[in-house]
């Protein structure tokens, strides 16, 4: 579970938390277990069909057995108990979850502003055809949404892959990038993580995502022409990137919401060997150069959280981000945020290799730039292809138990 604190309490929670908190309840911990994906069967099939139950918070959760459901699904997920839909389920096909997100697109086709998004709709279990409640018409197993998981390749030399993870209902992470087409021109690369104990924080990080990479895409500062100009320039357009997330995110929660949207920010600019960069929370940037270049792997980018303030206390790298707090973020984006202000930085690089931007759920099982260097050696040794680069990251890491959402976006450099 994700927790707000100010820089100085942050310092003053390293100190003084409890020794037996365990790491799984500091960071983004849902208050309830969401359904695990599987087929609609199982012994409530032969039960009578039940009406939701619909809880304070306006969310309906199965008779049988308590799991979130949807107000269309006419099986529970969870438990395979029979359900009494209260609404019809979307015309076209798709689950009452399932509208199509529009996410990423060509730098350079500013006529045509309409995104895209990689969906693959056959059932993964069989290949059948989805039907209009979301299973799969074939085999019955619940079918992904198009927010629980998708893929963005604007250009040949840069992706993202968003996806739910193992353990959560739904996937509060967003990416949104843009390229130019010829490799190693113009990139921009935007990962958001949204706070799971504040409210709609899945359409407040996607919303800032989208919002910060539209301003990234439209600003192109060449500042005074000097080197040192052309960095400030594309740093204050980095500030205005946050501010402009920012204000989705205050956009997409609720007036009366005691519990704002919230969530985290990471972004890059690539131009050339020039590497801007901004973050706001524990969102990561990396670069990653390629096995026997020259430079070192190097974490570009400081966390905002109570982990990192231990570690500058002189605590170990690996005790800290598996203490008490650990994930709980000092600064974050959203209504309630006393400072969303990016840090920036820049480098120039000198040899081949990635511009690497991820959620927490990634650098959970890999957090050194050296453990994140050999992990991408070893899944991607041709070092070429970014989509499946950024697929096999996600995929490896729902492979270690996939605790929580993730998000990989990568430019080649």
């Amino acid at each position: 579970m994700t927790d707000h604190l100010t820089q100085s309490a942050a310092a003053q929670s390293a100190r003084e938390a409890e020794p037996d908190v365990d790491r799984a309840t500091t960071r983004k911990t849902d208050p309830k277990p969401g359904p695990t994906t599987g087929p609609k069967t199982g012994p409530m099939t032969d039960t009578a069909p039940l009406v939701a139950i619909r809880q304070a918070d306006g969310s309906l959760s199965c008779p049988h057995c308590g799991a979130e459901v949807a107000a269309a699904e006419a099986f529970c997920e969870a438990c395979g108990g029979r359900l009494a839909p209260t609404a019809s389920a979307a015309a076209d096909g798709s689950s009452d979850m399932a509208a199509p997100i529009d996410i990423t697109r060509s730098i350079q086709t500013e006529a045509d502003h309409k995104d895209t998004v990689v969906v693959a709709r056959p059932c993964a279990n069989c290949g059948g055809v989805i039907g209009p409640d979301g299973y799969c018409q074939t085999c019955g197993t619940k079918a992904p949404t198009e927010r629980d998981h998708y893929t963005e390749h604007p250009a040949a030399w840069v992706a993202a892959c968003c996806d739910r993870g193992i353990r959560h209902h739904r996937n509060e992470d967003a990416t949104a990038v843009a390229a130019e087409p010829t490799p190693g021109s113009r990139a921009v690369l935007v990962v958001c993580d949204g706070v799971s104990t504040s409210v709609d924080s899945d359409v407040a990080s996607l919303a800032a995502a989208r919002a910060a990479r539209e301003v990234l895409v439209a600003h192109r500062p060449a500042g005074l022409g000097t080197p040192a100009s052309r960095v400030a320039a594309m740093s204050n357009a980095l500030v205005k990137a946050a501010a402009s997330a920012n204000a989705a995110v205050i956009a997409s929660t609720a007036a009366g919401s005691e519990n704002a949207a919230s969530c985290t920010f990471a972004a890059a600019v690539v131009e050339g060997d020039l590497v801007v960069f901004g973050n706001v929370g524990d969102s990561r940037i990396y670069w990653i150069p390629d096995p026997g270049s020259s430079g070192e792997p190097d974490e570009l980018s400081v966390d905002d959280s109570v982990a990192q303030a231990r570690i500058a206390m002189g605590i170990p790298r690996d005790e800290a981000e598996n203490g008490p707090q650990a994930h709980a973020i000092t600064k974050w984006l959203g209504r309630d945020s006393p400072d969303f202000s990016p840090s920036t930085g820049s480098v120039t690089v000198g040899s081949p290799g990635w511009v690497l931007l991820c959620s927490d759920g990634l650098w959970n099982y890999a957090s050194e730039a050296g453990a994140i260097s050999s992990l991408v050696a070893d899944l991607n040794p041709s070092n070429s292809d970014p989509l499946a680069l950024a697929v096999a990251l996600v995929d490896w890491a729902n492979g270690r138990g996939g605790k929580d959402n993730i998000s990989v976006a990568l430019a080649r450099v």
